[in-house]
C-alpha cells in the first residue's frame, strides 16, 4: 500500500507545483501580450479549468499523507522534522488555496464575466500573488520531501 500512497502523493504534488510554475513562469508572460479583455478571459478559463484540479489535488495530497504517516512512521507523533516541515508547509498553502478560491477567484470570475475590465485585474493581481506565494512555498515543501531524510 505505501508505494500507492507514495505514487499519489507525489502526482497530486507534481501537479499543483508543476501548474502553478507552469502558469507563472510561462503562460503568464505569454498572456502578457494580449490586450486586457483577451488576457483576463484566457485567464478564467485557465483558472476554472486548473482550481478545481488543485483543490483534488490537495484532498488526495491529504489523505495519501495521513496515510503515509501511519504505515510508514507508524503515526503522528514519531515524525522527522522533515515531514513536519512538509505537513505545516502544505496545510499553509491548502488555506492559501482556500483564500484564493474563496475571496480573488469569485471577484475575478464575477468581473471576468461581466467585461469590468478594472475590477478583473485587480482580483487578478490577488491571485498572482497568492500563486506566487503558493509556489514558492511548494518549491520549498518538494525540496524538503525529497532530501529531508538525509538532514
Amino acid at each position: 500500500m505505501t508505494p500507492l500512497l507514495l505514487a499519489i502523493h507525489i502526482l497530486a504534488a507534481v501537479f499543483w507545483v508543476g501548474g502553478m510554475a507552469f502558469a507563472y513562469t510561462i503562460l503568464r508572460p505569454a498572456a502578457g501580450q494580449f490586450e486586457p479583455p483577451i488576457r483576463l478571459a484566457l485567464w478564467r478559463r485557465v483558472f476554472a479549468g486548473f482550481l478545481p484540479w488543485v483543490g483534488v489535488s490537495i484532498v488526495a495530497l491529504l489523505a495519501s499523507g495521513a496515510g503515509i504517516v501511519l504505515a510508514v512512521f507508524g503515526g503522528f507523533d514519531r515524525l522527522p522534522l522533515y515531514v513536519n516541515a512538509m505537513m505545516g508547509l502544505g496545510v499553509v498553502m491548502a488555506l492559501i488555496y482556500l483564500y484564493l478560491v474563496l475571496s480573488p477567484w469569485p471577484r475575478f470570475r464575477t468581473a471576468a464575466d461581466q467585461g469590468a475590465i478594472a475590477e478583473a485585474a485587480a482580483a487578478l493581481d490577488r491571485i498572482r500573488i497568492a500563486v506566487a506565494v503558493n509556489l514558492a512555498l511548494g518549491i520549498v515543501t518538494v525540496l524538503a520531501g525529497a532530501t529531508g531524510r538525509y538532514w
